[in-house]
């Protein structure tokens, strides 16, 4: 059977309606992402059957973009499971406990960014950072009545400036397999961007943390005496973090180093407590911490995890995938993007097109891996033909691509954040400086000229090098 031919035009009216109907319900009626995702599926699959694609190319597509996704849907399930056995094992109270005597209050906000920075380059993932460390930075944001968004910037900001300077980040290993170069001149070249905004966004927090925002003392001393009354603060809780950083060291992969610290943490929880049931800890694990301090703010804080709460993440990551796996199996995405790749004449224009493209695939997809497979297949001749390295078009698959897929309301990353956090994506987004300053300084990069390699300026090098040891011979 002879596969519909779409054009471009009509590709572009498709996505608009996908963009329609996600936006207006999440963004407009603040539905949860779900159902207009889900919506949207449907509607994408109603026009492809009236247009004469099979049913198999449905199935196919649907398929092919669920399994993408299969890891990450396993390392969400488990990240559910270790916060849940790090509140109960005392990890997470005990962080909070230690924060609120080392970090000076007044400048709490770049504190935050610098220690979450830190944590994501050493286990090179804005998701742990944000479901360990950062759910005890929010506590105490909380608790020092700073605005929860701000907070919540903070801590994203610093986690995801961090997973761009780790070589354990997947997105970076990622982006340099889709580029085809090496791994550290990858995060190298990247560095042109992300330094510069990791520094502002620095500056930005140190100006808007600066002074006691209204924080009541007794307030933080009330809270550190609850958690030590309830919970176990002990230098032996900080057991599972110790572990994170061990098994980065050794570079173990995501899956087999939470299994490892979920172990860990549910042994520390039985000697901790060694009248605690099996029912009751398989129950924490499944359906996640419940605090009965007593204490309201804290039982809200620390109620949380569980497998089951990742179940809605789950349920989005499927649908999501989904939706992106019709709409690259129709074509509607390259039907959009290649046109525009091939009539850019500057490194300027390319780069701006590129960043554009991964905001694009973001938006109307919502799945970090796809912002940089989708563009990153796109552009390759077009940054070649124009004398780019692939370096260039790495950090643009980055700079657009993973640091924006938090940012928005019904992607992956987006709901994730808010959902471990308990503050909308559109509520932190304004004060997400470090992935709203990477795209622009990517760009602003591209026009005037600076941090740009091209192609054969590395092999140049290599061939400098190669006469001159020749001639020293």
């Amino acid at each position: 059977m002879t596969t519909p031919n779409v054009s471009t035009g009509e590709a572009v009216i498709v996505l608009l309606v996908v963009l329609g109907i996600m936006s207006l319900g999440v963004i407009g009626f603040g539905l949860s992402p779900q159902v207009p995702v889900l919506l949207a599926m449907g509607v994408v699959t109603a026009w492809a059957m009236l247009r004469g694609f099979p049913w198999s190319a449905v199935n196919a597509g649907i398929k092919e973009g669920i399994d993408k996704g299969i890891v990450p849907i396993f390392i969400f399930i488990l990240i559910g499971a270790m916060i849940s056995t790090w509140i109960a094992a005392g990890t997470i109270p005990t962080l909070m406990v230690i924060g609120f005597k080392l970090i000076n209050i007044q400048w709490f906000l770049p504190s935050v960014f610098i220690v979450c920075t830190l944590v994501g380059t050493a286990v090179g993932s804005a998701f742990t950072v944000t479901s360990t460390v950062g759910i005890a930075f929010f506590g105490m944001g909380v608790t020092m009545n700073l605005n929860p968004a701000l907070v919540a910037g903070a801590i994203i900001s610093g986690g995801v400036f961090g997973d761009k300077l780790s070589p354990l980040s997947e997105t970076n290993n990622l982006a340099s397999a889709v580029v085809d170069t090496d791994l550290f001149a990858h995060i190298k070249h990247i560095m042109w961007s992300t330094v510069p905004a990791g520094l502002i966004t620095l500056g930005l927090f140190t100006v808007l943390g600066h002074g006691d925002s209204g924080t009541s003392l007794a307030k933080i001393n009330q809270t550190v005496a609850v958690l030590n009354a309830n919970f176990s603060v002990s230098a032996l809780s900080l057991l599972p973090i110790v572990l994170v950083f061990v098994c980065a060291g050794f570079k173990m992969p995501a899956i087999p180093t939470m299994l490892l610290n979920i172990f860990v943490s549910a042994g520390l929880i039985l000697f901790e407590n060694p009248k605690i049931t099996m029912t009751k800890l398989t129950a924490i694990i499944n359906s996640g911490f419940v605090s009965k301090t007593g204490n309201n703010s804290v039982d809200t804080l620390l109620s949380r995890g569980g497998i089951v709460s990742m179940m809605s993440m789950v349920a989005l990551i499927v649908v999501t995938l989904s939706l992106g796996g019709l709409l690259v199996k129709f074509g509607l995405i390259n039907k959009v993007m290649t046109p525009v790749a091939k009539h850019l004449n500057s490194d300027g224009k390319l780069i701006l097109a590129g960043v554009l493209t991964c905001i694009g695939v973001n938006v109307f997809v919502g799945e970090q891996f796809l912002s940089i497979i989708l563009p990153g297949r796109a552009f390759r001749k077009a940054f070649n033909d124009g004398g780019l390295a692939g370096q260039a078009l790495g950090r643009v698959l980055e700079d657009g691509g993973t640091v924006i897929n938090y940012l928005v309301p019904w992607g992956v990353g987006g709901v994730f954040l808010a959902t471990t956090l308990g503050v909308p994506t559109v509520d932190y987004l304004p004060f997400t400086f470090f992935s709203l300053l990477c795209p622009v300084i990517s760009v602003i990069s591209g026009f005037v000229g600076f941090g740009i390699s091209h192609v054969g300026q590395t092999s140049s090098a290599d061939t400098k090098s190669a006469v001159q040891a020749a001639q020293t011979n």
